[in-house]
């Protein structure tokens, strides 16, 4: 028996159900770049998994190491601050591309059934992938990411109820020390890869399932449905994606660097505590209300987002034809923004 029949045989392939598979027809639209934004995130993900396996040969998650690591990886390893500037700026795109599908998502309504339980799994993803950048930013222990990571616990106590418990959990004890650490590190390289991949399947399942949403544009409503093979026009049009990203990539890390700031030190409070840029609505939120109220208004507003399929269900109901979705989508995009930039320009 020659090598091919032997592969064929211990490993056979139904031709026809992958033929099936590659010829699935992709809405015309889609061949618009900025349709098509979901596949990014996911891209930019597996860049992280690949960079993140490679920086845990040097990580040490020691709080009296962890520092020093980081260092080693940025001063010493070779080519080691190019792979941590990638593994920070993917993660960067990643959020970034995420927020523009959603919000893409959301205006087109292509939530509406029978996508109701898709787009709960997107905000799932959502809020898994704000918990990455927040593990992954404390893991550096230098001063500015030690008192973010302080205080994000401190909130998480807020929480009505259970909030102690929560920091408790968080901190592994009263405290943020080696216990807190060992506990972000589980998080990020275990825990979330794994419901992340996870809520990916059963994402891209339901996708599978439902097909993608057909879009309508003024003036085509009486016009054929239009659709292009999966293979390879769409295939195609993904890889030209990936390597204009991964360029763009490459070239952030290589004109900015990322740098290390000063190790932490639990004595010295600093005088301007930044979060990453995707937490600068919350942050201003905070600083703008008391505790209770600033952590009240964001989980109102991640249930709202949750359960917004049904929500909006309600509203076309009640008030048929008077798009009340997109005027509370237009009111909420722009106070987001305005707490963003507030944040940014603001003191």
């Amino acid at each position: 028996m020659g090598v091919k029949a032997w592969i064929q045989e211990s490993f056979p392939i139904d031709q026809e159900s992958l033929i099936k598979l590659t010829a699935e027809p992709i809405p015309n639209h889609l061949k618009r770049w900025w349709w098509a934004l979901g596949g990014t995130p996911l891209y930019m993900f597996v860049v992280q998994i690949i960079t993140g396996v490679m920086l845990i040969f040097y990580y040490v998650p020691e709080s009296d190491m962890a520092y020093e690591s980081i260092s080693n990886i940025t001063f010493t390893v070779k080519y080691g601050w190019l792979i941590r500037s990638i593994h920070r700026w993917s993660s960067n795109i990643m959020i970034a591309a995420l927020l523009l599908h959603m919000i893409r998502v959301f205006f087109t309504q292509t939530y509406r059934k029978p996508r109701e339980i898709n787009w709960m799994f997107g905000v799932v993803l959502f809020l898994l992938t704000l918990m990455f950048g927040f593990t992954g930013y404390s893991l550096v222990y230098e001063q500015m990411s030690y008192w973010a990571m302080k205080v994000g616990t401190g909130i998480a106590a807020a929480t009505p109820f259970i909030g102690g418990w929560i920091a408790d959990f968080m901190r592994g004890g009263p405290e943020i020390g080696q216990s807190t650490l060992t506990r972000f590190y589980l998080f990020h390289v275990v825990l979330l890869p794994f419901f992340t991949m996870l809520a990916i399947g059963v994402h891209l399942y339901l996708i599978r399932i439902h097909g993608v949403s057909e879009l309508k544009f003024k003036g085509e409503e009486e016009v054929e449905k239009k659709t292009f093979p999966l293979w390879p026009d769409h295939v195609f049009t993904e890889l030209i994606m990936v390597t204009i990203i991964m360029i763009l990539l490459v070239t952030l890390s290589l004109l900015f660097p990322v740098n290390l700031g000063e190790r932490a030190n639990p004595n010295v409070t600093p005088m301007h505590i930044k979060p990453e840029w995707y937490f600068y609505p919350v942050f201003r939120w905070l600083k703008v209300t008391n505790l209770t109220v600033g952590v009240l208004g964001p989980m109102i507003f991640l249930l709202i987002l949750f359960f917004w399929p049904f929500i909006d269900k309600f509203f076309e109901k009640k008030f048929p034809g008077k798009e009340i979705a997109f005027w509370i989508g237009v009111i909420g995009l722009l106070t987001i923004n305005g707490f963003l930039f507030w944040e940014i320009f603001g003191h």
